[in-house]
């Protein structure tokens, strides 16, 4: 059975076809969508935002191919902290507070993540720019 005579027997006018067809074409409408708007969350940038006593200090920027640099922040009273950034990564290098916690912390890069030195109040958080950080979603 060719198409015209399926056609015939089918009963389907003309434009009950386009209509068919055109219906078919526009299901993949949200699939474009949706992969037009994938592709912009892919752009995502993450910053370190560094605070001291809850007032922001200074900001990082974290990406794949940024440089290896340290920072040290030093406060009127001679306490120092020595912050290290290697590419998309941050954590405390060095302190001289007495416990050390900050810098036994190690390596941090994912969103939402935090190093704290509570004798000096420094707080460093990193944060993206779409508002990803874990703990963000309420239930």
């Amino acid at each position: 059975m060719d198409f015209k005579t399926f056609f015939k027997k089918s009963r389907m006018k003309h434009w009950d076809f386009i209509i068919l067809i055109s219906l078919v074409i526009l299901s993949f409408i949200p699939i474009l969508i949706f992969s037009i708007y994938q592709s912009k969350i892919n752009e995502v940038t993450y910053q370190a935002i560094v605070k001291v006593d809850g007032k922001q200090v200074k900001t990082f920027d974290l990406s794949e191919n940024g440089q290896h640099y340290t920072y040290r922040y030093e406060d009127k009273d001679g306490d120092y902290n020595i912050i290290e950034v290697n590419r998309n990564q941050i954590r405390m290098k060095e302190a001289n507070c007495g416990d050390q916690i900050c810098v036994k912390r190690g390596w941090i890069k994912k969103p939402g993540e935090t190093i704290v030195c509570l004798p000096h109040k420094l707080v460093i958080e990193i944060q993206s720019s779409d508002g990803s950080e874990s703990g963000s979603v309420i239930y």
